[in-house]
């Protein structure tokens, strides 16, 4: 049976399995050096002292994750976040992401912040079409800002704003 829900220390090491294969693999991320599990340790437990980590779990097995952290440093940007998902190579387009994602963001908007953003390595289609899903809209593009395998990527921001209530 499927579940989705909060991660735990104890995920660490399936979550760094996910995400070292997207280091290695892709330039979705930019980081260019597999992630320790006790180093992700530390990130689950960050993020989840102020934001939020979610797993989607079948049978305790960790099929991929979402998780929402600080924007940027300034006080200003208190209220925005920025939101990441990753599901285990090979079950993308499976229906998996959509769930998790709007649970991340139903959480994270619940906690207080008005913004989400995610930022998106292109091309990659996927992605967009998840985020435009799930109500995102494109915002910019920074054309050349990352460099692996050998190549430049750009990188596209989405936005979903919290809708106001009068």
């Amino acid at each position: 049976m499927d579940e989705i829900r909060r991660a735990t220390l104890a995920d660490a090491p399936a979550i760094s399995r996910i995400y070292n294969w997207y280091v290695e693999n892709t330039v979705i991320t930019f980081e260019v050096d597999p992630v320790s599990d006790s180093e992700m340790a530390q990130r689950i437990a960050s993020t989840l002292s102020q934001h939020e980590w979610l797993v989607h779990a079948r049978g305790g097995e960790i099929l991929g994750y979402a998780c929402a952290g600080r924007f940027r440093e300034r006080a200003a940007y208190r209220f925005a976040t920025e939101s990441t998902i990753y599901l285990r190579n090979g079950l993308q387009g499976q229906g998996l992401g959509k769930p998790l994602y709007r649970e991340t963001i139903s959480r994270i908007f619940a906690l207080g912040y008005t913004s989400l953003i995610g930022a998106i390595a292109l091309p990659n289609d996927a992605s967009v079409r998840l985020h435009e899903s799930l109500g995102f809209e494109k915002v910019g593009h920074l054309r050349r800002v990352g460099w692996k395998h050998e190549r430049w990527i750009d990188v596209g921001s989405w936005q979903l704003e919290k809708p106001l209530v009068p």
